[in-house]
């Protein structure tokens, strides 16, 4: 059986943020809590969005870089005291998805932890109904596709990490304006859009056979690599800019098909106290290692990939990746991102855990997830 998922309605283009109070009024929304971060605060973007939503509307901005259960609980606080009746959540990935968080516990009995997906398979968890409020997501980074997935990652421990999924999680609009993304700067324009990359890639190498899915994995993939080094060498570059942000909105859509082991292996790191790491970059130093782990099983999808991407023969296409991120100034590995050996079988064990692992070509077992990671390094 083929899953597709693309249910998010998406407004697309320069200005389209205009648009908010008219799509509020369609969605009957009339007192939104807008999730964003500090540093969104601080650009002066808070503001502008707040100035679209109705008067006297609240604003939840106590975001750190991996949101966790008390930034859930206190913004779900937040949305019960002040009587809302849904969400705009403003950011890059840890906005919307601690929004997609605020959003189901506003609405739901239990702790968080108890709708982790992995304890729903097992059915030791609670269903997420449709009661879940309702949200618009938008982005203001080109990467987490967060605002057309029906996931989110949220912290619930040391070292722990919780998926919730489900398609009652979808945003209900994206609002997808390239203009928000302009003043992003240059390191976490390069970490998030290889974060859709790796997206891209995974969706199109995973286990779950989806037609449709993996002819909008290409067509991501091929605007992406195509645009991702003008976007970090100009960041003005409006035409780099917008095809960047199309090809992560590609890619997020994507997502609900499966991804793999790099995700399997980010979402472990992602959960660590320390170091912080940045989910996308982290990605991106993955994606080769994983790449010829999977080559094996993948050689149809990477010579598709091959011909999309332009790529001169004799050219292969992990060489291609490695050379991008080079391009690009990703980290030369884990190490230099403050990941020491010591770490490893922990992480490596966490990875085996992780949903992504399931849909990777093939299955890793925790030596191979320790074999990836002492190579990342």
């Amino acid at each position: 059986m083929i899953r597709m998922y693309f249910n998010t309605q998406v407004r697309f283009g320069f200005g389209v943020i205009e648009q908010l109070p008219k799509e509020l009024k369609i969605l009957g929304l009339a007192r939104p809590l807008l999730i964003t971060d500090p540093g969104l605060v601080a650009a002066g973007l808070a503001a502008r969005v707040l100035a679209l939503l109705p008067p006297n509307s609240p604003v939840f901005s106590d975001l750190p870089a991996n949101p966790a259960t008390a930034h859930v609980e206190a913004a779900a606080a937040c949305y019960r005291d002040n009587g809302c009746d849904g969400i705009v959540a403003l950011g890059g990935g840890s906005a919307l998805d601690l929004a997609k968080g605020v959003a189901l516990m506003a609405t739901h009995p239990g702790e968080l932890r108890d709708y982790d997906t992995m304890k729903v398979i097992r059915k030791q968890g609670l269903p997420i109904g449709p009661q879940v409020a309702p949200m618009i997501a938008i982005p203001t980074t080109a990467g987490t596709g967060s605002e057309v997935a029906n996931s989110a990652l949220i912290i619930v421990g040391p070292g722990e990490k919780i998926l919730l999924s489900h398609n009652h999680l979808l945003p209900k609009l994206a609002i997808a304006d390239p203009e928000l993304t302009l003043s992003l700067p240059r390191a976490l324009t390069a970490g998030t859009g290889m974060d859709a990359l790796s997206h891209a890639i995974e969706s199109l190498c995973c286990v779950n056979e989806n037609p449709p899915v993996k002819a909008v994995a290409i067509d991501a993939a091929i605007r992406i690599h195509a645009y991702i080094r003008t976007a970090v060498a100009e960041p003005g570059n409006r035409e780099a800019r917008s095809e960047l942000l199309m090809g992560a909105v590609e890619a997020g859509m994507t997502m609900a098909n499966g991804l793999g082991a790099v995700h399997a292996l980010s979402h472990a790191l992602g959960g660590l106290p320390a170091p912080q790491l940045h989910h996308g970059t982290v990605n991106a130093v993955l994606l080769p290692a994983v790449m010829e782990f999977n080559r094996p099983h993948c050689k149809a999808h990477f010579a598709r990939l091959h011909a999309a991407l332009g790529l001169a023969t004799g050219v292969d296409v992990v060489d291609a990746i490695r050379a991008l991120n080079r391009d690009l100034g990703i980290p030369t590995g884990l190490a230099a991102m403050g990941v020491g050996e010591a770490l490893i079988p922990a992480v490596a064990e966490a990875a085996l855990r992780d949903i992504n692992a399931l849909t990777n070509p093939v299955r890793p077992t925790a030596e191979q997830f320790a074999a990836l990671l002492q190579e990342s390094l």
